[in-house]
């Protein structure tokens, strides 16, 4: 029997939307007020799913305690009031959107050694949402 624990935690970061190869107007146009050479920040939750057996002889699927302390070490002590353009060297070649801010946490949370990692979701507002379930066979 599989079952699937999801965990919700959350962290503030922000960033600039903006791809160096594109010109200002191009920028302007992709990203709009995304695009702000100051940047702007978010509030994300990200929702951890993992899943696994029930283990007999403790009744739980992954140890509460160990998730929370393996996403705090490799999530949010890593993007928790950081700005993501600058400070964290997976986004200095590669435009911060939240797509890719949600493929980089599970990324980070894939080896989690006490369950297999289904998906990581995003929430970056009340309107948008991001999911990543990791790279299959055959995906684009």
């Amino acid at each position: 029997m599989k079952i699937h624990l999801s965990r919700r935690y959350s962290f503030a970061a922000s960033h600039r939307l903006h791809n160096p190869r594109l010109s200002a107007e191009q920028n302007q146009r992709l990203y709009g007020k995304c695009n702000n050479p100051y940047g702007h920040g978010h509030n994300y939750v990200v929702e951890v799913t993992v899943s696994g057996r029930v283990d007999p002889a403790t009744g739980m699927v992954a140890h509460l305690g160990k998730l929370d302390e393996f996403v705090a070490r490799e999530v949010l002590e890593t993007f928790d009031h950081k700005n993501l353009n600058e400070e964290i060297a997976t986004f200095r070649e590669r435009v911060p959107t939240t797509e890719n801010l949600c493929i980089e946490i599970y990324n980070r949370l894939r080896d989690f050694p006490g369950a297999r990692l289904e998906r990581v979701r995003l929430e970056e507002t009340s309107l948008n949402t991001f999911e990543y379930s990791g790279e299959r066979q055959g995906s684009r």
